[in-house]
């Protein structure tokens, strides 16, 4: 068996997750957050996907974001058009998708060095 040391120097990393909770650092989370790779927002706000508005993206720019990931829960979701003109206007990478495909692209970019920020909801 080979092994890599791992040199990420990011405080958070996604740990594990199912359609229940989302585990960082081995800490389980039962409710929606933000989350960046030096930044844990555990009380976001709208607390499932439906309550989801443009003003509930602040944290993303707030934290510098390079791409966006918006997991949606289970299902993969799109969000009203006022959210995907605020995407477009702040000329930042975006991707939506399902929370757990969320998780796993979460983990590669930051990986990979980049300032990804996930807004993920668990439903």
């Amino acid at each position: 068996m080979k092994f890599a040391e791992d040199h990420n120097t990011s405080r958070y990393k996604i740990t594990g997750y199912d359609n229940t909770s989302i585990g960082i650092n081995g800490i389980a989370h039962n409710q929606s957050l933000v989350l960046s790779p030096m930044e844990l927002i555990k009380d976001w706000s709208p607390k499932n996907y439906s309550l989801l508005e443009a003003v509930h993206l602040d944290p993303f720019y707030e934290l510098n974001a390079e791409i966006i990931l918006l997991g949606t829960g289970q299902i993969q979701l799109f969000p009203q058009n006022e959210i995907l003109r605020r995407f477009a206007k702040e000329q930042i990478g975006f991707e939506i998708m399902d929370t757990q495909a969320a998780c796993r692209t979460f983990n590669i970019l930051m990986a990979e060095g980049r300032n990804v920020v996930a807004g993920l909801f668990i439903e």
